[in-house]
């Protein structure tokens, strides 16, 4: 299982391979592909997936009862390529990028990137867009020591001079290296090969652990056959940036997904509605482990640790959307199906991150609540988490996935 892990990861450079990759899995697993501007015809006990955009993709089983949805995000930090990208500059050619997410910024300097998104080409009825990845590496050099005498005691990189990667020595034209293009959406993306660390390899580290581990974790288990009922495990672009795209947890991507699988049923949309509030949303992405050398950044009492299993987190100003009812709903299943878990919350002076789970809500208005993987380093070009928490993790969104979940106004039905 870590090994299919460390190959997404590798490979994922971006939300479109990503979905790419998924797509690829999900075939693997006998789900039938549906387009959004086609007819949708399902049958019960049917394993489907849609994509929106090449970047974000929901997987499905077609069964009876509430939802149980599990809801990640396929992109992570990195830089963007902006047009006409390729500049002169002196006797180099660089990248002109700008930041895509919060990134910690000093992480991308001295290490191998790679370009890779979507290119748009022209065909002889319209545009196509093309999965780019490309064959060659560049890096951002950092100012010599020599020459930055202050750098260790308080660097603070300028986006637009410090982090342009460099492209060649000389004139390079990017246009002829993509080839004929009417356009791109291409990043400079971290390109380290996962690898487990510590004495007992007990650690992994790689680009992209946020919030990949989460979206492979969603995969492996929607397509295990212990599923019951309506499953979906959707998988969002843009949460990096806010969500608020066609193709992020803010547009209708849910909510369309769940109204044409209840139309194909011709299920009334009565009915719908009156199973959402008894459905439960699962949103999935990375909490922060408490740090090695500053344990005083983490809360007092909810300290998660690397290789101490899934996170159930908690905010009180509804960064997350994990409320008592929610947390001891998805305590019980974890624990009847004996799977590890621990609680994050923030320090009360610190300000808190967020997921996308309270922006689906506005979608599609479920009981949820947050989940994720302790991690280390969140936002850096390599990120390091526990090795066995993963198996964890797919071991518990199972335990969801074939459980009969019932929400109720005042508690829960729950069985297996």
């Amino acid at each position: 299982m870590l090994t299919q892990l460390k190959q997404f990861l590798s490979t994922s450079y971006t939300a479109y391979q990503a979905v790419e990759n998924a797509a690829a899995f999900l075939r693997g697993k006998a789900f039938v592909p549906l387009g959004e501007d086609g007819e949708w015809k399902l049958e019960r006990g049917g394993k489907y997936f849609v994509t929106r955009n090449g970047s974000s993709l929901i997987a499905f089983r077609c069964g009876d009862g509430p939802y149980k949805i599990v809801a990640s995000h396929t992109d992570s930090p990195c830089l963007k390529l902006k047009e006409h990208a390729a500049q002169e500059s002196g006797p180099y050619t660089r990248l002109n990028v700008e930041e895509y997410g919060g990134c910690i910024l000093y992480s991308f300097f001295d290490r191998p990137l790679r370009l890779a998104g979507r290119v748009l080409r022209e065909t002889e009825t319209g545009v196509r867009a093309e999965s780019y990845v490309s064959d060659f590496r560049v890096t951002i050099p950092s100012l010599a020591v020599h020459m930055n005498r202050d750098v260790n005691d308080g660097f603070k990189p300028d986006r637009q001079v410090d982090l342009e990667p460099l492209l060649s020595v000389g004139k390079a034209d990017l246009d002829e290296i993509l080839g004929k293009h009417l356009g791109y959406d291409l990043f400079a993306v971290p390109d380290a090969e996962p690898f487990e660390s510590g004495m007992k390899g007990d650690l992994l580290s790689s680009p992209r652990l946020d919030n990949l581990t989460s979206v492979f974790g969603s995969l492996l288990a929607i397509a295990d056959d212990a599923c019951s009922g309506n499953c979906l495990a959707a998988c969002f672009d843009n949460e990096e940036i806010g969500s608020r795209t066609r193709q992020g947890a803010a547009g209708d991507f849910l909510k369309m997904t769940l109204l044409r699988i209840a139309a194909a049923k011709k299920m009334k949309e009565e009915t719908l509605f009156a199973l959402l509030p008894q459905s439960f949303l699962v949103s999935l992405d990375n909490a922060h482990a408490v740090h090695p050398n500053h344990p005083e950044k983490c809360d007092p009492t909810n300290r998660p640790v690397l290789g101490g299993g899934i996170v159930v987190k908690g905010h009180a100003g509804g960064a997350y959307t994990t409320d008592g009812l929610t947390s001891a709903v998805i305590k019980k299943i974890f624990t009847d199906a004996g799977v590890r878990f621990q609680t994050f919350y923030n320090r009360s002076d610190m300000r808190s991150g967020s997921t996308l789970g309270a922006i689906s809500l506005t979608q599609a208005s479920i009981p949820s609540v947050d989940l994720g993987l302790a991690q280390l380093a969140m936002h850096s070009a390599v990120e390091t988490m526990g090795a066995d928490d993963f198996g964890e993790l797919v071991k518990g969104l199972k335990a969801v996935y074939a459980s009969k979940i019932c929400m109720k106004a005042d508690g829960a039905e729950i069985s297996r």
